[in-house]
């Protein structure tokens, strides 16, 4: 009989993609989701990609009542964990909403599954927890911080799974360092979809080139890079996807936690992504330069060594795969 998996957030960007990729890898999985950041015909076009209905439950991670229920009627093996607030910028803006949705809601879920007597859960944290890198790559050892309240939910979390796990063994923990998720699903039925003005760069730049937004803030040009612009590690969604889904299958063989970082280990400019949507567009993006946005970083981005000798991963799509794919969903989406 196939692992049935809890996909928290799973009808978000990521968690959406996860589900495809648990179903290809032949997992069983059940979606809850609040759809505060969610496309509410997510489950439909999951059900166009897989050939197979969709169980999704609407609900809140911080609501122990539902989880409750879920695990009853459910027999679940592992849970694999999305659900939380994930903008830098408007974590700044809005502390007490991170704190209490990423933080508490962890709580909350762990508090659901001791209850259930499950006790295998990947993490979905952040290349956040390193604060301001003192070397690049960044590897797993490197000292850990935070700039903003988002960063510091992080590794609240990451630091409660650590105190859990060295006191009771029987909980089995993959953390999953990951930078900026990029692109959509090959199908071009799903992917990144923001209900309000994005946070993140790439959708932002996606709303530009689709003129839902007139150009684009590039926030700071005066950082210590080659272009002024501030360097990340994007990832392709679905190489990210992959990543969690080999998580999950290391804990269930092995019932050892694990901490690694998932990116390509190459950093890209805020400008070199524009010129990589601008190829996949076919045309200029408008775009202005404006100041520093607070809790921002220069540049991070990560050695994956260790993701290739625990889970066997390895990115295997460029930025102009994460951006072609980008363009595909949100023209299709424009059109529909």
């Amino acid at each position: 009989m196939a692992h049935k998996v809890l996909l928290t957030g799973g009808a978000g960007f990521i968690g959406s993609h996860t589900y495809v990729a648990l179903k290809n890898a032949g997992y069983d999985a059940i979606i809850v989701d609040n759809f505060s950041n969610a496309r509410r015909d997510v489950t439909d076009r999951l059900e166009i990609i897989t050939g197979a209905p969709v169980e999704c439950i609407e609900g809140d991670v911080l609501d122990g009542v539902l989880l409750d229920r879920i695990f009853a009627e459910h027999t679940i093996d592992a849970v694999i964990h999305y659900a939380a607030l994930k903008a830098v910028g408007e974590s700044m803006g809005k502390p007490l909403d991170y704190l209490n949705t990423n933080i508490a809601g962890l709580y909350s879920l762990l508090d659901a599954m001791q209850r259930a007597d499950v006790f295998t859960l990947v993490f979905s944290s952040s290349a956040t927890v390193y604060g301001q890198p003192d070397h690049l790559p960044v590897d797993e050892a490197a000292p850990r911080g935070f700039n903003n309240p988002y960063g510091y939910t992080k590794l609240v979390c990451e630091q409660s799974l650590e105190q859990i796990s060295a006191a009771d063994d029987r909980w089995a923990f993959g953390v999953l360092r990951y930078f900026n998720p990029v692109g959509a699903h090959e199908t071009g039925l799903i992917g990144e979809d923001p209900n309000d003005i994005p946070n993140n760069l790439v959708p932002y730049i996606a709303k530009v080139a689709t003129g839902e937004q007139d150009q684009l803030s590039v926030w700071g040009d005066d950082y210590d890079t080659p272009d002024g612009t501030g360097i990340r590690d994007y990832i392709h969604v679905t190489d990210l996807a992959r990543g969690h889904v080999q998580s999950l299958d290391a804990l269930l063989k092995s019932r050892q936690g694990h901490v690694v970082n998932l990116g390509t280990g190459t950093g890209y400019s805020v400008l070199e992504v524009v010129k990589a949507y601008e190829r996949a567009a076919g045309r200029a993006l408008p775009y202005r330069i404006a100041p520093r946005r607070p809790g921002d970083v220069a540049c991070v981005y990560g050695d994956t060594k260790l993701a290739r000798e625990l889970l066997g991963f390895e990115a295997e799509l460029g930025l102009d795969d994460m951006c072609a794919s980008s363009w595909n969903w949100v023209s299709r989406r424009k059109n529909t």
